[in-house]
């Protein structure tokens, strides 16, 4: 026995909604990585490191600290960020070449 009608419909409506934040999102990162690649050519262009550890734990503090606030896990916060500078970091060093 599968759910009635109204379960399904109220389902429905959620994931579209859960669709459009990852739409969303995917959407947010593109134009992330777009100026983090331009800060990576930009520090290629002056020889900087392509890692900021200052930075980086800067932004951890901080993402936690939303996170928090938001009433989401600032360990998964933390996770997701990492990966994120990982990623940026990854670009960085292919740019210097």
């Amino acid at each position: 026995m599968g759910p009635d009608e109204e379960t399904q419909a109220a389902l429905e409506e959620i994931r579209a909604s859960i669709d459009n934040i990852d739409a969303a999102l995917v959407h947010l990162l593109a134009e992330r990585f777009k100026n983090t690649q331009k800060v990576g050519r930009l520090k290629a262009e002056h020889d900087l490191p392509p890692m900021d550890p200052a930075r980086e734990e800067r932004q951890i503090t901080r993402l936690r600290q939303l996170a928090a606030d938001a009433d989401l896990d600032p360990e998964f916060a933390e996770k997701f960020l990492t990966f994120i500078i990982d990623e940026v970091i990854r670009h960085h060093e292919a740019i210097r070449g």
